[in-house]
């Protein structure tokens, strides 16, 4: 009994033993399977772009929303008026006789020029419905005439964007020829002999005289409209250099300046015509080309293109605009209690200038012809002083307004950071047969 006893004592322990094992391993082996079992990948859903929430931006044009119109462009035919283009779009001749009654107040449809762009925005494709006529009469300004609703018109201008820009010649035929081969225009010409007007002989220039120039160029939409201001100016004539520096004094105004602060300019303009030639000289006698005889003259003949305006060369007023047989179309302006000047043979004498008016220094007075006693086109230009004719070129003047001492300081501050650049610019190397430009764009 007592062994059987035992026997069974030792079996117990043994299964005992390995019930615990069996207990404690099995439950940690499918602990340890469940926490090393591979993760399972994430499906992720591209949510589609129409499903989500964006911000609408209209198309634009000329600030116009059109993203439900349709655009047809156009240039203006001769002879053509504004009728006739809204004709085909359906707007109703009430609207069109209520632009054409109110349209002088923002721009006189009647003045439409051929050749000149215009848009069409409207409604539809088989039956054409006008929202909008829009006319471009140069690259910058146009304007539109909402027929939405109650008719609206009204003038705007494109952002202009300016670019600086810097150009180095040298004369080799003549200024206005060799400035725009190196890529500068009329404009720029004209800007140019501004600001030198009574430093430099432009009518005496010689081959070997330079010129730096750092000026503004007018973009829109990425393309060249225009030339803006020049900003500083360099010009060596005959072996003299001379510096010209724009600036603004509040009180004064806007003035070119030489490197001391003394003004370039003076009161009066030092010709009527913005760049030409003279063709003859105040002179005690010569022959008259029409009346065929000896006689004096005492004016300055400009020969120039008809049609190309002419400025007066001062503030005054108008004391004489009318035709004479002789003078053909002229006008004559009083500038202060003892200086006049005066204009002969213009084609046309320009809108709104008339007796008592007043004008301001370059503002357009006429045109050059050939009316009167004159064999061709050209402009005779004449200065009083005194109750007496002088020659013009010859006239001793007093500058404007120099750097005020106030601004003296700032004004040598913005001089001397213009004066290194142009110093620093490069003159065109000459070779044997040409001359060489650069016209550099930053």
């Amino acid at each position: 009994m007592k062994k059987d006893s035992n026997t069974s004592m030792q079996f117990l322990k043994k299964w005992s033993w390995s019930l615990v094992l069996f207990l404690g391993i099995v439950p940690a082996t499918i602990y340890f399977a469940f926490l090393y079992q591979p993760i399972p990948e994430v499906e992720f859903v591209e949510v589609p772009v129409e499903d989500t929430v964006q911000a609408y931006i209209p198309k634009k044009y000329f600030g116009i929303n059109v993203d439900s119109l349709q655009i047809e462009e156009g240039r203006i035919k001769r002879n053509q008026n504004l009728a006739d283009i809204l004709k085909p779009f359906n707007v109703p001749y009430e609207k069109i006789h209520k632009v054409a009654k109110d349209s002088k107040n923002v721009f006189d449809v009647r003045k439409f020029v051929s050749g000149k762009s215009y848009s069409m925005l409207y409604k539809g494709d088989s039956l054409k419905e006008a929202t909008h006529f829009i006319y471009r009469p140069n690259s910058i300004d146009y304007v539109v005439i909402d027929f939405q609703d109650s008719v609206q018109m009204y003038q705007a201008s494109k952002q202009i964007e300016l670019k600086e820009t810097e150009m180095v010649g040298e004369i080799n035929t003549s200024l206005y020829v060799d400035m725009l081969e190196a890529g500068g225009d009329a404009d720029l010409v004209n800007k140019l002999v501004d600001v030198f007007a009574w430093q430099v002989d432009f009518f005496g220039i010689q081959k070997g005289d330079n010129y730096k120039l750092i000026y503004e160029e007018q973009y829109v939409d990425d393309e060249l409209v225009g030339i803006g201001e020049i900003k500083a100016a360099y010009f060596e004539h005959l072996g003299d250099s001379y510096y010209g520096f724009r600036y603004e004094q509040d009180s004064v105004g806007v003035d070119y300046f030489d490197h001391q602060g003394q003004s370039l300019r003076r009161e009066f303009l030092k010709a009527p015509l913005s760049f030409t030639r003279i063709s003859s000289r105040y002179t005690g006698r010569r022959y008259h080309p029409v009346q065929k005889r000896y006689k004096a003259h005492l004016g300055t003949d400009y020969a120039a293109p008809v049609g190309t305006p002419i400025r007066a060369v001062a503030d005054g007023k108008i004391i004489a605009a009318k035709y004479h047989r002789f003078n053909g179309n002229f006008v004559k302006i009083q500038h202060n209690g003892n200086i006049a000047t005066q204009y002969l043979h213009m084609s046309k004498i320009a809108s709104g200038i008339r007796y008592g008016k007043k004008v301001k220094r370059g503002q357009t007075i006429g045109f050059v012809g050939s009316t009167g006693l004159a064999s061709g086109p050209h402009l005779c230009y004449r200065f009083w002083k005194n109750g007496v004719q002088v020659d013009a070129l010859k006239v001793d003047l007093p500058p404007s307004a120099p750097i005020l001492a106030e601004h003296m300081a700032t004004f040598d501050s913005v001089r001397l950071v213009w004066q290194q650049r142009l110093d620093q610019m490069n003159l065109p190397k000459v070779t044997a047969d040409s001359v060489i430009y650069a016209s550099i764009s930053h």
